[in-house]
């Protein structure tokens, strides 16, 4: 009976484990399920919040960037209305340089008149008193020889130091100058829309031409002898190109440019750098050693004319003291005329502001081809025509600048 009743437990327990064994095991699959669906809801979770978080920060940066630009760019009034106060402000400038560049100018004739009026009345003073005699009458021509000549030396000196013939000259360059920054400023209001980049720009430019031409004489003054002869500069150090860029071109050129055009505008700077920047600086050294000469030489004479003259009329020296007075008075007056009557000084600043034209016309140049893109730049059929006509050449005589200089107009 035991057996019996074993035997049939045994048997209910292998009835019952093929179905309770499943069961326990799919209890066991669902929890650990459970647990990896909880563990993935959880990354996602955090992943979502990264995501949402870096692409919030994201935006947060773009938004800045774009505000940023946007203040650049974005036309305001306030731009407009700084623009115009610029525009009035460089109108006022130019008048006041217009104006005391005639001033210098006649500073020039006058100071030159007088001078060589004194120089001539000393010397024909100092002839006299050779001829006079003895007494009162040589005493007082040899007086008033002297003391013209002193007076002549004293003011020549002050006019060599100060060149008022190139400084007519420079006073004459920032008119133009701004003027030329007034049509600037008064066409890019006219043609779009001001930006504060524009005001920047703008407020650059007048202060590097004040830089490049100071009004004041004490302190400010360019130095008329300088050590190291340097192109005049008169524009910034990183000008900005803001000219409108305008699309056009016929096949293979984009924006007007191509391949030809780019080499071409290389070979226009490699003339202007090899030949027409070097010779205005030799050209400019040169009449600076000559104005130099001339600037010792002139109060030189007259100095020496002045003793000549106090010395007249002494037994022991008192013919070549007469020469001296005599001669080296109308000797004096041939160098002061060459020197300004010729106007040396004037010359000397033509050229240098000639060779700072081109060194300005290079840079524009280069800064052009620097550009990749050429929608960046703008249209080179436009550029092409400009430097020509700066040049003051023909688009057909740009093209064959390999033998000659670049620029026919200085």
């Amino acid at each position: 009976m035991a057996t019996i009743q074993a035997s049939i437990l045994l048997f209910r327990s292998a009835s019952l484990s093929p179905t309770l064994i499943p069961i326990v095991q799919s209890h066991r699959l669902s929890a650990h399920q459970h647990k990896m669906n909880s563990f993935i809801s959880k990354l996602n979770g955090q992943q979502k919040f990264y995501t949402m978080t870096k692409t919030s920060t994201e935006r947060h940066r773009n938004l800045s960037t774009i505000n940023t630009r946007r203040n650049e760019v974005e036309p305001n009034i306030e731009a407009s209305e700084e623009l115009h106060n610029i525009m009035n402000l460089v109108a006022d400038r130019a008048e006041m340089h217009q104006n005391i560049g005639i001033q210098r100018d006649n500073w020039n004739h006058l100071l030159l008149t007088s001078i060589n009026g004194m120089t001539l009345t000393a010397a024909t003073m100092a002839a006299l008193a050779a001829i006079s005699g003895e007494g009162n009458s040589l005493w007082a021509l040899k007086l008033s020889s002297t003391i013209l000549y002193a007076a002549a030396t004293g003011v020549l000196l002050v006019m060599n130091k100060i060149q008022p013939s190139q400084l007519a000259e420079e006073q004459r360059n920032a008119s133009r100058l701004f003027k030329q920054l007034h049509e600037q400023i008064k066409s890019g209001i006219t043609l779009r829309k001001p930006t504060s980049n524009n005001v920047k720009d703008a407020m650059e430019r007048v202060l590097a031409i004040d830089r490049a031409y100071p009004l004041p004489l004490l302190g400010a003054m360019l130095d008329k002898f300088p050590k190291a002869v340097e192109p005049a500069v008169w524009w910034p150090k990183e000008m900005k190109n803001q000219k409108e860029i305008s699309g056009g071109g016929g096949e293979g050129r984009r924006n007007g440019w191509s391949e030809e055009l780019e080499e071409e505008m290389r070979k226009v700077v490699g003339v202007m750098k090899r030949k027409d920047g070097a010779e205005y600086l030799r050209l400019s050294k040169l009449v600076l050693k000559v104005n130099k000469v001339l600037a010792v030489t002139g109060p030189w004479l007259t100095g020496l004319a002045a003793v000549g003259s106090a010395l007249a009329g002494t037994p022991w020296i008192g013919s070549w003291a007469v020469v001296l007075g005599v001669a080296f008075g109308a000797l004096a007056t041939v160098v002061n005329t060459i020197e300004h009557g010729c106007q040396v000084g004037m010359i000397f600043e033509m050229y240098r502001s000639s060779a700072g034209f081109l060194m300005l016309l290079e840079e524009s140049i280069e800064s052009t081809l620097e550009e990749i893109e050429a929608d960046e730049r703008e249209n080179g059929e436009v550029f092409e025509t400009e430097v020509a006509l700066k040049l003051g050449r023909s688009l057909t005589e740009l093209k064959n600048l390999a033998e000659e200089f670049a620029s026919k107009l200085f």
